[in-house]
C-alpha cells in the first residue's frame, strides 16, 4: 500500500464504522458542552465540515426520534382519481419509449429482420388502450413543441421518433443536460431532420469518399487482414460533421 494512503488510513482509523455509536455520543456531548470531551476530540469535531448555508449542528439522535414519531403515526390513505392515474401512465409510456424504443427501431431496410415486440412499449402494459386515444394528456418533458396532446397523436409521435429508422439509446447518460440535448434533437423533429440540398450533397460526398477509401484499401492490400467499413460507412460523414461542429462552436 502506498505510504500516503497508509498514512491517511491510520490518521482516520478511529472514525471507522465500528466506533460510530461511541463517536456519535461523544459528538452530541461536545454539542451540549465542548468542555465535556478531551482536547483531542474537540479539535477533531471543530474541523468537521459545516452544512453550507446553515449554522445548525445536526444531531442524529433528534433525527432518529423524528422518524420514530413518524412511524407511530397512522398511515394516511392517498386517493388518486382515475384521470390522474391515466396521466401517470402516459408519462410512464413516454419514458418507456425513451428507454427501450431502440429495441423496436426499424433498422433493416430489407424487412428481413423481424424484431420481437417489447412489452414496455405496448399500451396495454400501461393500462392504456385505443379507447383513450381521443383523451388529451400532459406530455411532461417530451420536447415536441406543445404541453398536451391526444393520446393517439402522442403514441404515433413516440413510435415515429423512437421506433423509426433511427435507434436512440441514451437514457443511461448520467448528465441531465446531455439527455435533454439529445431529446430536443430527436423529439422536436420526430427523428426526421429537415436537411437542405447542400447538406444532403455534403453527406453524400462523405459516403462516396468512405466507399472510395474502402475500395482503394481492398485493391492496395489484397488479402491483408484489416478492419472493413462495411456497415459503418455512415460513421465517416457523421464524424466529419461532429469535428466541424466542435471546431465552429455550433451545437
Amino acid at each position: 500500500m502506498p505510504e500516503g494512503v497508509m498514512k491517511a488510513w491510520l490518521e482516520s482509523s478511529h472514525l471507522n464504522g465500528g466506533n460510530i455509536v461511541y463517536i456519535e455520543e461523544l459528538y452530541e456531548s461536545y454539542l451540549d458542552n465542548s468542555a465535556s470531551v478531551s482536547a483531542e476530540w474537540r479539535e477533531i469535531f471543530s474541523e468537521l465540515p459545516k452544512v453550507e448555508g446553515s449554522d445548525v449542528e445536526y444531531r442524529h439522535s433528534a433525527i432518529r426520534d423524528e422518524f420514530k414519531t413518524l412511524a407511530k403515526q397512522q398511515k394516511k390513505q392517498v386517493v388518486t382519481s382515475g384521470g390522474d392515474a391515466k396521466q401517470v401512465k402516459v408519462l410512464q409510456l413516454i419514458n418507456a419509449f425513451r428507454v427501450r424504443g431502440h429495441q423496436n427501431a426499424n433498422l433493416d431496410p430489407l424487412g428481413l429482420w423481424q424484431r420481437d415486440k417489447v412489452r414496455d412499449l405496448q399500451l396495454s402494459h400501461h393500462d392504456l388502450s385505443e379507447n383513450d386515444f381521443d383523451n388529451e394528456y400532459n406530455v411532461g418533458s417530451l420536447d415536441i413543441g406543445q404541453d398536451s396532446m391526444k393520446l393517439g397523436e402522442l403514441y404515433k409521435a413516440l413510435r415515429k421518433t423512437y421506433c423509426g429508422s433511427v435507434g436512440a439509446e441514451y437514457m443511461h447518460i448520467t448528465s441531465t443536460d446531455e439527455k435533454r440535448w439529445l431529446q430536443n434533437r430527436l423529439e422536436s423533429v420526430q427523428s426526421v431532420p429537415t436537411l437542405s440540398v447542400d447538406e444532403k450533397t455534403e453527406i453524400l460526398k462523405g459516403l462516396i469518399a468512405a466507399d472510395g477509401l474502402e475500395k482503394y484499401l481492398g485493391a492496395k492490400f489484397p488479402g491483408a487482414k484489416r478492419f472493413s467499413l462495411e456497415g459503418g460507412d455512415a460513421l465517416v460523414p457523421m464524424l466529419k460533421e461532429l469535428i466541424s461542429r466542435a471546431g465552429s462552436g455550433r451545437r
